[in-house]
């Protein structure tokens, strides 16, 4: 009974500790992976075969794109961008960082040069100034309702403690608990083997006796 409790746990730790690395590997490769471009690509935005997330946090776009979505983007030159169409790119009214997402209103051609006029599905007026083909970082694809909230919270300490280091400590903990029971395991078989082997030899010594 005892050892079908041990087996049983054993599985279920096997379980837990499969569903975890097969969610958190992922997003550990993915995060090194963009931290790292971040730092060696300083002006660019960081991506993976030319898709990268980004975290929306105004209400510009609603209903198409909430605020606190993470939505997926894609490269693409400016040759490919048609009216209609929602572009991520650096605001050019800006400080040359931050990014905004806004529909494409107009296609503009001029002298060899194209520009987008933009708007945000729910602002009442188009953006202010003309958006460069320099300035454009890549094609909305899709999004991911509420994903944003929950990755700024992975940026935050707390959330990097929950999501990052306390799991690694449960993978830790995980692999001893089985390396330990494994162990135990391992002991009691040889145990009983042993006892098993000790008790035949008093068996056969006791009739061996017997015979004589």
């Amino acid at each position: 009974m005892e050892k079908e409790k041990t087996t049983t746990m054993h599985k279920t730790l096997t379980i837990l500790g499969t569903v975890m690395c097969i969610i958190l590997i992922p997003i550990l490769i993915i995060n090194i992976t963009l931290i790292i471009k971040s730092y060696t690509n300083e002006d660019e935005v960081p991506s993976i075969g030319g898709v990268f997330p980004l975290i929306v946090l105004t209400e510009s776009m609603s209903p198409e794109i909430e605020g606190g979505d993470l939505i997926i983007c894609k490269t693409v030159e400016a040759e490919d961008v048609e009216e209609r169409d929602i572009i991520a790119f650096f605001d050019p009214a800006g400080n040359g960082s931050s990014i905004v997402t806004h529909r494409v209103i107009e296609v503009i051609e001029k002298n060899g040069e194209v520009q987008f006029r933009t708007r945000g599905d729910n602002n009442n007026t188009e953006d202010k100034v003309l958006v460069p083909a320099s300035k454009l970082v890549g094609k909305y694809q899709m999004r991911i309702a509420g994903a944003g909230k929950i990755a700024m919270f992975m940026q935050s300490t707390t959330g990097l403690i929950i999501c990052v280091i306390l799991p690694i400590i449960l993978l830790v903990g995980y692999d001893m608990i089985r390396r330990r029971m494994y162990e135990n395991n391992k002991r009691s078989d040889t145990e009983a083997l042993l006892a098993e082997l000790e008790a035949l030899r008093a068996e056969k010594a006791a009739k061996e006796a017997q015979d004589k």
